[in-house]
């Protein structure tokens, strides 16, 4: 009986430690977090909210090569099926969703700092798939986060939480949106194992 006693009290102990250490692992997380204050106009938004974007890591120069044959052969729809195959690489928080995974974040150098690009599938609300609306075709969510580290006030970025990518008259991509773009303002990079 004291023999049961002791393991019963190590195992308590064991599980306290691990879950412990569990705690301070997700405290110090590997990833990088950028939360912005996002507002628009119109019945898309009205008021500020926090949009958060959490990068796990950068897409690879072979995932934007399947991303955009993928657009060539299918358009928004060939995009679309790509990006539902890929890992997620990062997960976006957004007013009024549970957040969801990001398929594509790409970051590019500038002289002041650098830009993240981001590009995942949308989550389409049950009352759009139930009703068969229109707005299915808006499959996608994208978005871009100017970061400047020489002037933090001039970070700035833009998100089309329900657009499609499609070609214009000149041929060139363009994003067409459902509803109004969100502009992005305070923008917080938090860095990788930074407590938040």
């Amino acid at each position: 009986m004291k023999n049961i006693s002791r393991q019963l009290k190590m195992g308590v102990a064991m599980a306290a430690i691990l879950a412990t250490s569990a705690v301070l692992g997700f405290a110090r997380a590997k990833y990088e977090t950028i939360d912005a204050q996002a507002y628009g106009t119109s019945t898309q938004l009205g008021k500020n909210v926090t949009v958060r974007l959490l990068i796990y890591e950068y897409s690879t120069p072979e995932d934007r090569q399947i991303l955009l044959e993928s657009f060539q052969k299918g358009q928004n729809n060939g995009l679309a099926n790509a990006l539902e195959k890929m890992k997620a690489v990062g997960r976006i928080q957004i007013p009024g969703t549970l957040g969801f995974d990001v398929s594509y974040i790409h970051e590019i150098k500038t002289p002041t700092g650098r830009t993240i690009r981001f590009v995942t599938n949308r989550k389409i609300a049950f009352g759009e798939a139930y009703w068969n609306t229109q707005s299915q075709s808006f499959n996608l969510t994208a978005g871009e986060i100017r970061i400047n580290d020489k002037d933090k006030g001039k970070s700035d970025g833009v998100l089309y939480p329900a657009s499609q990518l499609t070609i214009n008259k000149d041929g060139d991509p363009q994003w067409d949106l459902r509803m109004n773009p969100w502009k992005l303002n305070n923008i917080i990079v938090w860095p990788a194992g930074n407590d938040r």
